[in-house]
């Protein structure tokens, strides 16, 4: 008897590892503090406590060329925790922050959930970032009870993750929603930011002066928190609104041996930030890469340019966004909502992301897909693919067609 002949399998078409997700962001809410600071206001704390020196002249000569031109903030520049005759300590910052910071959080998760159309009961889990705050429990615990939120919810709290964290906190979200279809079962995810980083002013000025390093945390920081909610499409309610975006797919990347060239360390005096000058160029030449990885992961996507793409970038300065848009061969149209909000409300770190991706629905016409992007200590790449809500591409009235034209400016 002859053996038999096995035929192999016909080639199958690439798999596309996202299809059928069903993935959305039913909502996002923004706050910001109250105060907004233009450059000068590092130059007035600076002369009020400060001696000259070669640094810190440097530092508040960049200051006036950053591209910000108002930072937003928990105080103006005659707020007590700033004029202290010395630096904040972690233990006074954390204070603030488990008073103010949780507020503006409860305040960002209320937007977010009423834009979504459901209630607090519906919430299944909550995942939650900072960089600016260690308390332990952690700040979500205590936004979830001032919510409302059943004692029951599943939480996450990301760490170590900063700037980069918005999105780390989506991708985390992404995957419990995941792992609750699986099971079968609704997810309803409320994420969160909120970075207080303005009042380690003193702090980064201390420095300045004692090591005369040419540091610019100072000039770049802001305050902020933002929230979304991420649904995984099981047991759709009636109430529940269509999605803002699509979650269609994501990707990580880690760079090697960059650990000292992006970070932020702790320090009695709460903060450090480790900002070295490679930082625009290693962001800018790691982006092509990942973004290659992350269209391959999504085949249904045919077009491969980087131009047929929005793209919500964390604006971590003017040299890591326009050095993207050299990399990717992009103009500042698709960033548009990026620099908007590094213009007006300058980097509040973890929690910037979020509030980009509302702006970009605000600024009307615009690419049906958006590239997310953003970049952490370590050096962290995070990237998403998102797909807006096509009632949000049209073209922009009066006010959205000025707000595109000022950030453009």
């Amino acid at each position: 008897m002859s053996p038999s002949v096995v035929s192999k399998p016909a080639p199958q078409p690439p798999h596309d590892q996202f299809e059928g997700l069903d993935l959305g962001i039913l909502g996002v809410g923004v706050a910001y503090p109250p105060y907004e600071v233009g450059p000068d206001a590092l130059e007035t704390i600076a002369k009020r406590y400060y001696p000259e020196s070669k640094a810190l002249k440097k530092v508040l000569g960049i200051n006036h060329y950053t591209g910000i031109s108002t930072r937003s903030t928990f105080g103006d520049v005659d707020h007590p925790l700033v004029n202290q005759t010395n630096a904040p300590n972690i233990s006074e910052l954390c204070d603030l922050f488990l008073t103010e910071g949780v507020a503006l959080s409860v305040q960002a998760c209320k937007k977010a959930i009423e834009e979504w159309g459901g209630t607090a009961d519906d919430i299944t889990h909550v995942v939650a970032t900072t960089c600016t705050n260690s308390a332990n429990p952690g700040f979500d615990h205590y936004v979830v009870k001032e919510l409302g939120v059943r004692h029951s919810v599943e939480k996450v709290l990301l760490h170590g993750v900063g700037c980069s964290g918005g999105l780390a906190a989506l991708r985390t979200a992404a995957n419990l929603a995941l792992g609750a279809s699986f099971q079968k079962r609704p997810a309803r995810i409320l994420v969160m930011a909120c970075e207080i980083s303005s009042v380690l002013v003193r702090s980064e000025l201390d420095s300045i002066i004692e090591e005369e390093e040419i540091r610019i945390g100072p000039v770049l920081f802001s305050d902020c928190a933002s929230a979304l909610v991420l649904s995984n499409g099981v047991q759709e309610e009636a109430s529940e609104n269509e999605p803002v975006y699509e979650l269609l797919g994501w990707k990580h990347d880690m760079l090697h041996n960059t650990e000292d060239d992006l970070g932020f360390s702790v320090h009695p005096l709460g903060w450090k930030v480790i900002l070295s000058a490679r930082v625009p160029k290693l962001a800018a030449a790691a982006v092509p890469a990942v973004f290659s990885d992350l269209l391959k992961s999504l085949p249904n996507l045919k077009d491969t340019s980087p131009t047929a793409y929005d793209w919500a970038l964390h604006p971590g300065g003017s040299l890591i966004l326009s050095g993207v848009e050299e990399s990717m061969n992009i103009t500042n149209s698709q960033t548009r909502a990026s620099w908007h909000i590094y213009k007006h409300h300058g980097n509040s770190s973890s929690a910037t992301i979020f509030s980009v991706m509302d702006q970009l629905r605000k600024m009307g016409e615009g690419k049906e897909f958006v590239v997310g992007c953003a970049f952490g200590p370590g050096i962290a790449v995070e990237m998403c693919m998102l797909k807006r809500r096509m009632a949000d591409l049209r073209t922009p009235d009066s006010g959205e067609a000025a707000l595109m034209s000022e950030a453009l400016d």
